[in-house]
């Protein structure tokens, strides 16, 4: 069984719904036959690296919102990110575009590390409150998770370096119709969109096992439409 996970590393539903999946994992009896796949998915491409505003103004701005409401919606996020043993420190998160992450990811994956550099990409973000847009950053934490320093470095000063890898997960995601993320596909059949319950993705994996001669349509497994991004920072900002 194959999954292929769309996400962010600034969305705080990716997180958490990355924690509920290897929840459900832990609990699901074939979990060594299951292979999770980390795709790129960038919830503002337009973002620079500095943005001079902290994330609670950040979200203000986006949704039209008070600070002391961003802020409140923030903590409710906060309070479902403890609940999977996550701790979220909004106040000193660094906003920032995310695609020399994902380039980096990238590079990762031929070095069998993506999952361990996505985790790290993660938690440095949302609870070590790092830069992660800044090249040091990425290097630093590429280097905790045993990659050669001097490759990564290389592939952080060639802007071209794995950036058709990001972009073929990009627009794979919009041929699924992905407007907004996690989103998670299993065997390229079914679909769960945003940070579900544990439970669902425990159901889920179960159906999959069960069906897997089903006929392969897309079909979408999601069952809490409150668990998904549309209330979150996790939605891909309209073109205008």
């Amino acid at each position: 069984m194959k999954i292929e996970v769309w996400s962010d590393y600034v969305c705080p539903f990716c997180y958490i719904g990355k924690r509920r999946l290897e929840e459900a994992l832990e609990q699901f009896p074939n979990k060594d036959q299951v292979e999770v796949e980390f795709k790129s998915f960038e919830l503002d491409p337009n973002s620079p690296k500095n943005i001079g505003q902290n994330i609670h103004e950040v979200l203000a701005k986006k949704y039209g919102m008070s600070i002391e409401q961003a802020r409140q919606a923030n903590q409710g996020v906060g309070q479902q990110a403890a609940t999977v043993g996550l701790t979220f420190n909004f106040d000193e998160m660094k906003p920032t575009n995310t695609f020399d992450a994902h380039r980096l990811a990238k590079f990762a994956k031929t070095q069998g590390k993506e999952a361990l550099v996505s985790e790290k990409l993660l938690h440095a973000y949302f609870t070590e409150s790092k830069h992660i847009g800044e090249d040091k950053t990425l290097a630093d934490i590429a280097e905790s998770a045993g990659l050669n320093l001097q490759e990564v470095l290389n592939v952080l000063n060639d802007k071209n370096a794995y950036a058709n890898d990001v972009r073929q997960d990009e627009s794979l995601a919009q041929q699924y119709g992905v407007r907004g993320v996690p989103y998670f596909v299993i065997n390229q059949k079914y679909a769960i969109s945003g940070a579900q319950p544990t439970e669902t993705f425990i159901g889920a994996l179960k159906k999959v096992w069960e069906e897997e001669s089903a006929s392969p349509v897309l079909q979408d497994l999601s069952t809490n439409e409150d668990a998904s991004c549309a209330d979150g920072n996790c939605i891909i900002p309209e073109k205008k």
